[in-house]
């Protein structure tokens, strides 16, 4: 997917540690090789190539990620939507790197949901594309990658564990030492990477969706590489950051995402209406202003 990612876990004396050690890395290519863009031969990659009308046989894995992305693009509005890889790709942070913008970047183009666009059989494994898409699951295979991780970790038995893909974390238990285990919030900064407060996780997980490492300027502005699907181009306002505590990975990741998208009022109010655990920072002048709900409201 693009990056890294770690497991740190306290096995107990006489574990076949290098077992554990190949099972993750297996579960997370195989998260890899069905979810990602930046394979020709991945499954996602087939399913956007396929024609429209044909089904195309899927793993269960893939399958429970779409309906997942839906479910939560219905659930936000449609502030989380999968179909905008072809804006992803124009605005040049797509497989190809290339920026190639439509002729008025910054006209309204909004996105349907999915739901109008693909037909997901669970039972069967398939897919297939009723209406023109281009999936992208870069707001949610790697929460998803995070949560098989964490099934690895816990079919061996490990009851102490800390796992991550890039910025999506998730936890179980606490140090040998009975300390909890400490992530650390980056300070939404351009230009270096600093804490700006520290969160005991527990046994949960946490992800953080930004426009302030992955972003470029365009006539002079921001151009985060978050898409709103609602007008059809990049993010753009005064949030910096939003991070979101769940249960699971998968869910974290894609509410992070989602939460950016809706921005800070609609955001706080989607946030309290369903019981979220979020942390928004806005930018403010030279400065930056966090409000918080649930546990951040509590922080």
């Amino acid at each position: 997917m693009g990056t890294r990612y770690s497991a740190r876990f306290h096995a107990p004396q006489g574990t076949d540690v290098r077992r554990i050690v190949a099972d993750l890395h297996t579960a997370v290519t195989a998260v890899d090789d069905r979810m990602s863009n930046w394979k020709s031969d991945s499954e996602l990659s087939r399913l956007n190539r396929a024609a429209i009308g044909d089904w195309v046989c899927l793993s269960a894995d893939l399958v429970a990620v779409l309906v997942r992305a839906m479910e939560i693009g219905r659930g936000t509005g449609n502030a989380f939507n999968i179909g905008v890889g072809d804006l992803v790709g124009e605005w040049g942070f797509g497989p190809s790197g290339q920026h190639c913008p439509p002729a008025a970047p910054w006209s309204v183009r909004p996105r349907l949901p999915v739901d109008e666009l693909l037909e997901v059989d669970r039972i069967g494994c398939r897919a297939r594309k009723v209406g023109p898409v281009a999936l992208d699951l870069c707001g949610i295979a790697k929460g998803f990658g995070v949560d098989q991780l964490a099934g690895v970790l816990d079919r061996h038995g490990m009851e102490s564990w800390l796992i991550g893909i890039d910025g999506e974390l998730r936890s179980r238990g606490c140090k040998p030492d009975t300390s909890p285990w400490t992530i650390a919030l980056e300070a939404p900064d351009d230009n270096q990477r600093a804490a700006m407060g520290v969160v005991e996780l527990g046994d949960a997980a946490i992800a953080t969706s930004g426009d302030y490492r992955h972003r470029t300027r365009i006539d002079g502005q921001r151009v985060s590489h978050t898409m709103d699907p609602r007008a059809g181009g990049p993010l753009r306002g005064e949030l910096a950051s939003v991070t979101v505590i769940r249960a699971t990975c998968i869910d974290a990741d894609a509410y992070a995402t989602a939460l950016m998208v809706l921005g800070e009022k609609a955001g706080l109010d989607h946030a309290r209406r369903v019981g979220l655990d979020v942390l928004f920072v806005a930018r403010v002048g030279e400065g930056f202003r966090a409000i918080g709900t649930g546990f951040f409201d509590r922080a």
